[in-house]
């Protein structure tokens, strides 16, 4: 036991020796607060971690985006929650967070490239190497010329679309995958529980931090199990390959339910081309063939278990992604988000070659060949070839962490402040990087939200789209009037503002009034409305009477449901958020009306007329209208925990309990070996 456990210190030893190195490389990241990167989705996410901080632990439903959705649906959990809680717990700037958390995974995630090959091939320089690569270079640069062209002084991709693009949740995600498939690959060739569980933990962090994290998740998995099973022969891969499926599901119950998968599914269609068939039929012809060859010529080997495994994530990475670029192959979602992945796979495989090129492999065969003085040349003239270029990034690696000198003089912080001190409470359409950090100093509601995650109603996305890209200033008037929008910001090209999202920014002019303009390209109109806020009393006969909008194009019932709000008579009801879950109203209904709140209907809303239950419908745009009786009346609006999240609260709960027993398992064997052994003697 002693003699095993010197063993791996150097493994140890040399893990926090690259993870240090690595944050020396990036040290400016663990640093910086705000940079110059104003077009940035990182902004989604500092937003996002900023409203939970407020709201601390758990609010269930996030009424600031979307115009209301459910807390859960916006983002997976993990770096949302590191985010807050290092903002709480130190305390720091959501920003200043947010940036230490990617930069502790980004360390984490080139340790884990090591500690993968280290584990998986014994060789430790062949770790390093991988380690190396991993940090300093990004194969996909050799066949994707844009990638190449777009990469700041051949910056790593994965570091660049951290920096540049935001993409943290991805890059974490990406950080855990190498561990997540350590543990499988260790824990599927024989029973090893603690293992089991250690796969099932990482891999649940690769979901709970990004789904495209998540879809490669997806892609190496059954490679891996696959490539074990093949080189073992052993039916034994194949349930503990599902223990460790279920209990990492398990470990991410109680946000992953059904329904947050449908609408995520659904969701797509805002951010991705759909799929085709013919694409999945060769993706299916690749994985046959697949199959075949290594059934052929690896079966009942060993030691050939993970070179299989790296040839096989290498082959469908490059299927999927440069597919995709080449011949339009879709699966789904958008492939060029794994290019990280694919550099991993491709940096795993070039490092075997090496490796393989230099010296025997010490855990078997030499397959193909075994090595001569030419093949150590050939690999001496593939490093160099590799990480010549990363000359140029050591030499000006610093340079892509660009901080801002002042945030409170961009358009982004002084529109929002602006509107957070003189239309505090209000729901606004914002557009473009004025969206993106809408929230990130403090809670204000808008018709959109972040980054076309987590949308429960159907109709925002297009409304949307057509308010800014829609040349008739009325039409977008009136969807903005039926999403309860008091105010517009426009910014027009010679604004600060980044997308310019507005194709004529001036169609506003002389119909919407004025009620805000810096003279710098920017203008805040008031949207006309009998009663400004989320709650009306209407006709409930009206109201009944009309149809599902489903078209934004649909003008004719969009007029007739927004005459039904406008021209109402009575005064509208006080409505107060009750934090983010609940609202109290107070109404005063006449015989044949109800309450229209727009806010996006879920069927967890609850109402109480004075204590009493009162029936909730879905509207015509997807917004609540309640039926309560006649009279003056207290109405309460209570979102509640969905039965899906309860249930999978307890399938979490159980999935720690056996993720905790199979981690303590090795360690009672242990023990009562050393109670035995003493008694014997």
């Amino acid at each position: 036991m002693h003699t095993k456990s010197r063993r791996s210190w150097p493994v140890v030893l040399d893990f926090f020796v690259i993870c240090l190195l690595t944050a020396v490389l990036i040290r400016p990241l663990f640093r910086i607060k705000y940079t110059a990167l104003w077009y940035s989705i990182e902004s989604t996410f500092i937003a996002d971690g900023r409203f939970l901080r407020d709201h601390w632990p758990h609010p269930l439903w996030q009424p600031l985006w979307y115009c209301g959705t459910r807390f859960d649906y916006i983002y997976p959990p993990a770096l949302r929650y590191g985010t807050a809680a290092l903002a709480k717990l130190f305390p720091i700037l959501p920003v200043r967070a947010y940036h230490i958390y990617t930069a502790f995974f980004y360390c984490l995630g080139i340790a884990g490239v090591f500690l993968l090959v280290r584990l998986a091939t014994g060789s430790r320089g062949g770790a390093w190497l991988a380690a190396t690569a991993a940090l300093l270079t990004s194969p996909n640069f050799l066949f994707l010329e844009d990638m190449r062209r777009d990469s700041w002084h051949l910056t790593p991709l994965r570091l660049g679309v951290l920096v540049r693009y935001g993409e943290g949740p991805h890059m974490s995600a990406l950080a855990v995958l190498p561990l997540a498939l350590l543990c499988a690959y260790l824990a599927l060739q024989r029973r090893r529980p603690a293992l089991l569980a250690l796969a099932a933990v990482f891999s649940a962090l690769v979901v709970s931090n990004n789904f495209y994290g998540a879809t490669a998740l997806a892609v190496f998995f059954p490679i891996l199990v696959w490539s074990v099973w093949v080189t073992h022969a052993d039916h034994g891969v194949w349930l503990r390959a599902a223990g460790v499926a279920a209990l990492a599901y398990g470990l991410t119950a109680f946000w992953l339910v059904p329904s947050y998968l449908r609408i995520t599914l659904r969701n797509m269609q805002y951010v991705s081309a759909p799929g085709n068939a013919w694409s999945r039929w060769l993706a299916l012809a690749a994985a046959v063939t697949f199959g075949f060859l290594s059934l052929r010529f690896a079966r009942g080997k060993r030691a050939l278990a993970y070179w299989v495994f790296i040839c096989g994530s290498a082959l469908f990475l490059s299927l999927i992604v440069l597919g995709q670029r080449l011949f339009n192959f879709r699966l789904i979602g958008e492939a060029g988000r794994l290019i990280p992945e694919l550099d991993l796979a491709l940096i795993l495989l070039l490092v075997e070659c090496v490796r393989r090129l230099w010296a025997a492999d010490p855990n078997g065969p030499n397959f193909p060949f075994s090595p001569t003085r030419w093949t150590k040349a050939a690999a001496v003239l593939i490093l160099v070839l590799t990480f010549a270029p990363s000359i140029d990034y050591l030499r000006h690696g610093r340079e892509i962490f660009v901080r801002e000198a002042d945030y409170q003089q961009r358009v982004e912080y002084r529109i929002s402040d602006w509107i957070a001190k003189n239309l505090a409470g209000a729901r606004c359409f914002v557009t473009g990087s004025v969206r993106f950090w809408y929230d990130t100093w403090s809670d204000l509601a808008q018709m959109d939200g972040g980054s076309a995650q987590g949308l429960m109603n159907r109709l925002v996305a297009p409304a949307a789209f057509f308010v800014a890209v829609n040349p008739d200033a009325h039409q977008a008037m009136r969807w903005m009037q039926a999403m309860g929008v008091d105010a517009v910001v426009v910014s027009d090209k010679t604004s600060q503002e980044v997308y310019h999202d507005f194709v004529d920014p001036g169609k506003f002019t002389g119909i919407l009034p004025v009620i805000f303009d810096d003279h710098r390209g920017n203008v805040i109109y008031r949207i006309p409305r009998r009663h400004a806020g989320l709650a009306h009393v209407i006709q409930t006969q009206r109201f009944r009477s009309f149809p599902a909008i489903v078209s934004v194009f649909d003008f004719e019932h969009l007029q007739a449901y927004t005459d039904a709000i406008e021209q109402a008579t009575n005064a509208a009801p006080s409505a107060t958020w009750n934090g983010t879950d609940g609202m109290t109203m107070r109404a005063d209904l006449q015989p044949g009306q109800s309450v229209l709140v727009q806010e996006t209907y879920d069927p967890s809303w609850h109402a109480f007329a004075d204590g009493h239950p009162v029936p909730i419908h879905e509207d015509a745009v997807g917004f609540m209208w309640i039926e309560a009786p006649p009279g003056s009346h207290e109405i309460q609006l209570q979102f509640e925990l969905p039965l899906e999240n309860r249930v999978g609260r307890i399938l979490a709960l159980i999935s720690v309990v056996i993720t905790l027993v199979l981690l303590l398992l090795p360690l009672a064997q242990k023990s009562h070996v050393l109670v035995v052994s003493k008694a014997a003697r």
